[in-house]
């Protein structure tokens, strides 16, 4: 077991504990975040193998790469959950979001335990940061899965569309982080921004009048 390996144990561990302590109101709350974990542990090893065969440099792996595989493998718990559970699209919405805050943690905590504590400042910016990145692309695909998978003629190809904007957008902020210097604290910002601006613009679409039918 690498130490990779040791670092998810050690954290999923209690998490466990805690879920099986709880009761089954927040059972799938526990399920969910350490689902996002494990989906961030196996997109490491993806990341790697898929460098590894193409004969990707560092910046390729990252803006390449990586968005895609993570994307994916974000996606593939709310895709089980959907098929065998047939969930309530609230349920989906919260379940993706749980899924990509696992995901975030472990990714931070990885890179902590790789490069250091020493600058905790930069660690804080880039915390949030990437946080609030991958909450933007879970809910990019929870928010519009909820639309299209209660259309059956839109599901593949909504599902594959919301993929690829996700995609699209975790491409972006890695390329900026690639670029580094100032421009990676516009990286770290953008999701954050990102994140205000869609909550501002729900609460303000929440207020409009409905049209009648």
């Amino acid at each position: 077991m690498t130490y990779i390996e040791n670092v998810f144990v050690c954290i999923a561990a209690p998490l466990l504990v805690a879920m099986f302590c709880v009761g089954k109101k927040h059972f799938r709350v526990f399920l969910f975040f350490i689902g996002g974990m494990s989906m961030c542990l196996l997109s490491a090893y993806l990341n790697t193998f898929f460098a590894g065969y193409y004969n990707a440099d560092l910046q390729d792996a990252t803006t390449q790469i990586a968005p895609v595989i993570e994307e994916i493998m974000k996606l593939l718990p709310i895709l089980f959950y959907l098929l065998i559970f047939e969930p309530k699209p609230k349920e989906v919405f919260a379940a993706m979001l749980i899924v990509a805050a696992g995901f975030a943690t472990f990714e931070n905590t990885c890179y902590l335990i790789q490069n250091g504590a020493a600058e905790l400042s930069f660690l804080l910016i880039r915390g949030f940061g990437t946080g609030a990145m991958h909450i933007i692309c879970g809910a990019i695909v929870g928010s519009g899965m909820v639309y299209v998978w209660q259309r059956s003629w839109l599901k593949m190809a909504g599902t594959f569309g919301l993929l690829c904007a996700a995609i699209t957008f975790h491409a972006a902020y890695n390329l900026l982080i690639a670029y580094g210097g100032s421009v990676q604290f516009i990286a770290f910002a953008l999701p954050l921004l990102t994140l205000v601006i869609g909550r501002i613009l729900g609460k303000l679409l929440k207020h409009l009048p409905q049209q009648p039918n």
